[in-house]
């Protein structure tokens, strides 16, 4: 392990002088022991699969942009990205959270079963993927075929939802304070409730933004492609 500096409670790590293997090998093996409560990690410089598979209630501050990857499979951490991230952030996360100062490229949070997922700035396409159970909250907007196949958790865009949006839609459930530019196969917009506003404003505070929960409409699945219909004749 090669770091800048270590105390009792924090470990800097220096990806320009250490590898990426190497920091992930003190995720996993060695920080339960160590008594380490945060990382730092400076130059990041964009690599990928930073900060992956880790299991502590440990909070990690990446000082820059991150690649494809970061927070994956993510348990208990507390993951913050001070930059842009690249394809499928907090993929596979299970709890704790991950916050992206930035923006944010494809598949934010594929098939996170957990946790809560922030990206300050704009999620590219695809962003909530097959996600079956974490909350993602997007400040601003998303690209298309966000929330394809979502299956379970909740995704809030305080932004604007490109083409596509839910297509596929299961469980999840969309909310969204900008404009629809076109809903995928089986979403639909369906009126707000008590409820639906207790939610939005819950996740809002949690991601630390603050908006009119009047502007938020929601959507979510009509549920006609919930079982295969033989009069359709396989045209769906």
């Amino acid at each position: 392990m090669d770091t800048m500096n270590q105390t009792a409670e924090a470990v800097r790590f220096d990806l320009g002088q250490t590898t990426v293997r190497e920091l992930n090998q003190y995720l996993h093996h060695e920080l339960a022991d160590s008594g380490a409560r945060h990382i730092q990690v400076a130059n990041p410089n964009g690599q990928h699969n930073i900060a992956v598979g880790v299991d502590a209630p440990v909070s990690v501050d990446i000082q820059g942009h991150a690649g494809y990857f970061v927070g994956g499979m993510n348990k208990q951490a507390h993951i913050t990205v001070h930059g842009n991230v690249g394809w499928s952030v907090g993929e596979n996360i299970m709890s704790g959270s991950i916050r992206v100062k930035g923006n944010a490229s494809e598949c934010v949070a594929a098939s996170g079963h957990g946790g809560l997922v922030v990206i300050e700035g704009d999620a590219s396409s695809r962003c909530g993927i097959s996600m079956k159970g974490c909350d993602i909250v997007v400040g601003g907007s998303v690209g298309h075929m966000s929330a394809f196949m979502a299956q379970a958790g909740t995704l809030v865009v305080c932004g604007d939802a490109d083409p596509g949006l839910g297509d596929s839609l299961y469980e999840a459930v969309i909310y969204v304070r900008g404009s629809i530019h076109g809903l995928g196969a089986d979403a639909q917009e369906e009126p707000m409730s008590n409820d639906d506003y207790a939610k939005v404003a819950d996740l809002l505070e949690r991601a630390g933004f603050d908006y009119d929960l009047q502007e938020f409409k929601r959507v979510a699945s009509a549920r006609s492609l919930y079982h295969w219909n033989a009069d359709h004749h396989q045209e769906y």
